[in-house]
């Protein structure tokens, strides 16, 4: 009897030929797709976090928006505190200033009317005249008013509530507290009273300005 016949069949059957069946078990496929699913969602983590990465890095490419985006910003308003050229407390009042007309125009007269009037509204009156050689017919506006640097603040602040449109400005080498008004080409006349309380009220409670403020 063949090594190669059954026992138990009295060599009746023979296995013949030269190729025989293996003798191993079946792989489990189950287990097999369990893996490649596995890797495949290994892999997919990993290529994730790699362009993560490469976001952090470059800063998306342009195409990710930070926080502050254009998308995300918004525009809002906010009331700027305006600086006052003094506290009110601070602000002499017209009998407390000095005031030397001069006329600084070819129209004649003009300096004398135009410190009547001031003086009917409560200011001192100064010298009258024409202006010094230096302002003389070269001021343009309607009026530039002169004096210390420490009335360009106080008392020229004052004293512009009367000219509609006058230039202020301080001469660092003026001693004193007077000041002057040299009438300008464009003067016509004082203020109105209704025009120079108006103006009054604006310099002691000044109106705070809206701005835009970008919140990105």
């Amino acid at each position: 009897m063949s090594m190669l016949t059954p026992p138990g069949m009295g060599g009746k059957y023979r296995i013949t030929g030269d190729k025989y069946p293996r003798m191993r078990r079946r792989r489990r496929r189950g287990r097999l797709v369990v893996v490649v699913v596995a890797c495949g969602a290994a892999l997919g983590v990993a290529g994730w976090g790699t362009l993560q990465l490469i976001d952090v890095f470059t800063g998306g490419g342009g195409t990710a928006s930070a926080a502050g985006s254009k998308a995300s910003c918004t525009v809002k308003s906010a009331k700027a505190s305006p600086s006052a050229p003094a506290s009110p407390a601070a602000l002499p009042r017209p009998a407390q200033i000095t005031v030397n007309v001069l006329n600084a125009t070819t129209r004649s007269g003009l300096a004398k009317t135009t410190a009547d009037a001031l003086e009917k509204r409560g200011f001192k009156i100064g010298e009258v005249g024409n202006a010094p050689k230096q302002y003389d017919k070269k001021v343009t506006g309607a009026a530039l008013l002169l004096g210390p640097t420490a009335s360009l603040n106080t008392s020229l602040s004052v004293l512009a509530t009367q000219v509609d449109g006058a230039e202020r400005r301080a001469d660092a080498a003026r001693k004193g507290t007077e000041v002057d008004l040299i009438i300008g080409d464009r003067f016509q006349a004082l203020s109105t009273e209704a025009e120079a309380a108006k103006a009054w009220n604006v310099l002691v409670s000044p109106q705070p300005t809206a701005t835009t403020k970008n919140a990105c």
